[in-house]
Parts: structure tokens; sequence; C-alpha cells
């Protein structure tokens, strides 16, 4: 009698744990065996802050497609990409994870799920980071001004080191507001109040805690206490909000910024130059909270992106085996004052920063989307709909050997003027991700980037503090970027010719 209490409990467990995994369309797919029956091992690997080497360590071994979870898949192909995040103009839409980036309980460009909603904002903000808009010579002046204050700072530190994650993240907080809100951007380099608010940014650790949220909501509400006194805290930034809450209540800022657009829009404006018309309360309806909600999240993202690209380019650089790098890249900018040629002008110049986005993409994770209705064949295998497909920075820059030779880990800027394998590379190059839900800023990130290395080692020769590892440098996963595991990156900095 037991046993047949007990029967369709274990035919209902056996159909579900045993039979459907194993007669999944994704059955066939390259990848452990447990991959099949449980994503543990992923959210095990995600909470370790380990996901990005995991999933590259799995393309190593099983090729450019991989299914890392009964319903997830990731791609490391160029086929993969064109699919999942440019068919159509979009790709699929974003997952339910991205619910895990809303601020103020609002949606922001980066996390509506929906494409057609994501493209009515983006409408609204794309002409702010249009490269048209970032050369201008209001906000250009206003990165040279920032890079100017670093190289103040390297010039500071030469009878010992100088830690560039804290400067590098404070140059990065300092150029993204003044694009965001000139006159009311910050001063993090020379004001400590500044700093305070981009240390807590910066150094948030709240990882575990907003990954157990998404995961099992009703557990992370009953245990919220627990994991408070342990030190596994939620997302606390009480100085950025005030700070962006107050700010976004300016209705006076420069023309060219984000914050002149969004007020504009609210207004009923149709641009944001001060024209008025119907048009923008076509595009999308706005308020308050949601200027105060995009801008947070402008800011956060222009932050961490820019601070740890460079801050990891920059330790490479310094690195004995990039010796010959850096001196051939200081010989470009030697050979070309600032006030003879545009830093976008300059080809070496231009190879280091790409070959630099490639070994250390700011975002070199997964960006999930969902197959849509009717199921997808990607790279020659049929992903059902539901399923969870993305690719990862972190293994499109490494993969493909056509595109990336026999030396995909090593820094080698050099193989972006090569012809062999140079459509391949451009293919896969995923550092801003792809399509028309990439990312806006990418023209500001790259005018940063390559304002401040030409001011630098223009002027320095940098070198590692002896006290480095290369433990401290070693890549850990955030929730969608990455960050050198020690929170620092000490350099010393030897003027060039008694400058």
């Amino acid at each position: 009698m037991t046993l047949l209490l007990l029967l369709p409990i274990i035919i209902f467990l056996l159909h579900n744990l045993i039979y459907k995994p194993l007669t999944s369309p994704l059955s066939s797919l390259p990848g452990p065996l447990y991959t099949k029956f449980t994503s543990l091992v992923l959210k095990y690997h995600e909470l370790r802050a380990n996901r990005t080497r995991w999933i590259h360590a799995l393309h190593v071994r099983y090729g450019p497609v991989v299914r890392i979870a009964p319903n997830e898949v990731s791609f490391a192909s160029r086929e993969g990409v064109k699919e999942i995040y440019c068919s159509g103009g979009s790709g699929f839409d974003k997952s339910g994870w991205y619910d895990l980036f809303k601020i103020y309980g609002r949606r922001t460009m980066f996390t509506f799920l929906k494409k057609d909603d994501h493209a009515k904002r983006k409408r609204i903000l794309a002409d702010r980071y249009a490269n048209s808009n970032v050369m201008r010579q209001a906000p250009l002046s206003g990165i040279i001004e920032r890079a100017d204050r670093v190289v103040k700072r390297c010039a500071e530190s030469l009878d010992g080191s100088l830690d560039l994650y804290i400067c590098l993240h404070s140059y990065a907080y300092d150029c993204v507001t003044h694009h965001l809100f000139h006159p009311y951007g910050t001063d993090s380099l020379r004001n400590k109040q500044d700093e305070e608010i981009m240390r807590e940014i910066t150094f948030d650790d709240s990882l575990q805690n907003r990954q157990l949220s998404y995961y099992s909501p009703t557990l992370h509400k009953a245990i919220s206490k627990i994991l408070y006194i342990c030190g596994i805290k939620p997302r606390e930034t009480p100085l950025a909000d005030k700070f962006i809450l107050d700010t976004a209540a300016k209705t006076d800022a420069a023309p060219f910024t984000l914050l002149d657009r969004l007020h504009s829009v609210r207004l009923g404006n149709s641009n944001g130059d001060g024209e008025h018309g119907g048009k923008d309360s076509k595009i999308a309806q706005i308020d308050q909270l949601d200027i105060a909600a995009e801008l947070l999240d402008h800011m956060v993202a222009g932050i961490d992106t820019t601070g740890d690209a460079l801050c990891f380019l920059m330790w490479e650089l310094s690195q004995p085996r990039s010796r010959q790098i850096q001196t051939k890249l200081r010989e470009e900018l030697l050979s070309h004052p600032s006030s003879d040629i545009n830093f976008d002008k300059l080809p070496y110049l231009d190879a280091v920063v790409m070959e630099g986005l490639r070994c250390f993409p700011a975002i070199p994770m997964s960006l999930p989307r969902i197959v849509p209705r009717g199921g997808k064949t990607i790279d020659g295998y049929f992903l059902p709909e539901g399923t969870t497909a993305s690719c990862q920075a972190y293994s499109m820059h490494r993969i493909d050997m056509e595109a990336w030779g026999p030396d995909p880990d090593a820094f080698r800027p050099e193989r972006w003027f090569e012809e062999k394998g140079d459509a391949a590379r451009k293919k896969l190059f995923f550092a801003f991700a792809n399509g028309a839900r990439g990312c806006i800023g990418k023209h500001l990130a790259l005018a940063e980037m390559k304002i401040l290395l030409r001011e630098v080692y223009s002027k320095f020769t940098t070198v590692p503090d002896k006290t480095m590892t290369e433990e401290d440098m070693e890549m850990e996963d955030q929730l969608i970027s990455t960050r050198p595991a020690g929170l620092k990156c000490l350099l010393k900095f030897e003027p060039i010719g008694g400058q």
C-alpha cells in the first residue's frame, strides 16, 4: 500500500529529474554530464566570483558551444553573437536576471527586458553618446582636464607609488559625471567627499547577497538579517543616492549633458537644445525618479567599466614582458604631440587600447538572453524557446584561433595590424557587446582611455610596485563586471627625460 502511494511521486521525480533532462533538445549539446541535471555548479561558481573563468574552461574543453546548466547555453562564436544579439537588429529579449539592476524600483535603458522598450529609451539618450557629441570641445575638454589631474597625481607620487585602482576609478567617475551633469560633475581626484562616493560604489561587496535574492527570494528574505550579521550585505550606496537625487533635480545643466536631454524630454521638448515640440512625448514618458534612476545607472557603469579596464591595461603595460610595448607606445606619443594630432588618429595607441579591451574587457561575463517563441537554431544546435543563451567577451576574445592566432592569452597589440584574421577579429570583438543593445557609452569610454594613456605615457614610464603580486591583479567577477582581487594596483612612475 505504501509503495502504491509513493509510486506517483517516484514517477514524477524520475520524469522530471532524469527523463526530461535526457530527452531535452539540449541533451545533445557539448558540456559536462551534470549540466543536464543541475544548475547548482553554475550557481556555486557565481557565488565564488568565478563564473567567467569556469565557463571559459568549459569552452576550452568542449568548444565554442557549451551547455552550462539544464536550460542555459554559452556560445563563443560569430554565429552565436549574430543570432543572439543582432538578429532583428536587437537580438533576443533579456532575461529576468537583469531585474537585479533595477534602480529605485524603475527600469532603465539597461534593464528593459523587451527590445522595443529598450529602443524607445535609447532613442532619447543615444545622441548624447554619439561620437559627434563626445568629440565636441566642451565634453572633450572636461576629459582632458581630468587626465591632467591624474598626471599631477602621478608626479606627486615620484618618491613612492600610486594606487591606480583608486586614481583611475576617480578619473572615470569625474569624467562620466562631467558628461552627465556638467557643471555639477564631481572632482574626486581632488575632493575627499567626492572620493567617498566613488569608494562607496567601487568597493561594493554585495555579489553574494544579490545573487541569493535573485535565485531564492523567499530564502533571502527569511535569512536577510543573518546574512547582514555575517557580512553578506545588500548593495548600500546612500552617498551616491543623495548625490544623484539632488543633482537630477537640476534643470540648468550644459546642453551636451544627459541630464539636459532627460529634462528636455520630461518637459516635452523634441531635443536637448531647447526647441519645443511633441515628438519626445511619443517616444516615452519619464518622470523625475526615472531621470534619477537612469543617471545613477549610467554613472555606476561609467565608473566601473572604464576604471577597471584602464587599471588592468596599465598593470599589463607596466610588466617587464610588456616593456617593449610601452616603449613603442611612448615613441608614437612623443612623435605626435597632443597639439599636433587628434588622440583618435594614433594607430599604435588604438591597437594598445583594443588589445587591452580584448584581454581585459570591462564586462567579461555572460550577457544572458531568452530564446524567443518557436526556438532557434544557433551554430547547428536547436534551442527551444525559453532557453537562456549568452556569449561572454572573455571567451569570445580567446577561443577562435583564426582570429586570435596561437597566443590568445598574450598581450600583443601588433595582432591588430595583421591582415590574416582581421575580418574575424572585428566580428568576434565583444568588449562593448554587439547589436542595437550594445554599450551606448563606447565612444566616451574610448576617449577617456586614449586621452589618459596619451597624457600619462608621454610623460612617464610605469613599473609595478615591489609589494604587488600577480594574485592582487587576478580577475574577480562581480555581478556583470570584474575587478582586481586585491582591490589595489600600485605602480611607480618614472618621469621621461627629467620632466
